[in-house]
């Protein structure tokens, strides 16, 4: 089964009144289908504010969760 086919058969099983998002969903993914979108201010704003904060090294996991308190 295609991805299409899948998709067209879980649209099928949503009830008609929970459509909304779906529909929602689509039409911004056809509207950006294989288009680049360019960054407006505000993301530029957020990478800026995001190179000053990190120095592009990735934070291990386990690091994370001991800050945050979890246990892995």
């Amino acid at each position: 089964m295609s991805n299409k086919e899948r998709a067209l058969q879980l649209i099928e099983s949503i009830p008609d009144n929970k459509l909304n998002f779906v529909i929602d969903m689509l039409e911004n993914l056809k509207a950006y289908a294989g288009e680049e979108v360019e960054p407006d201010d505000r993301d530029l704003e957020m990478i800026e504010r995001a190179k000053k904060e990190n120095d592009g090294q990735g934070v291990p996991i386990e690091t994370l969760a001991d800050e945050l308190g979890i246990t892995l």
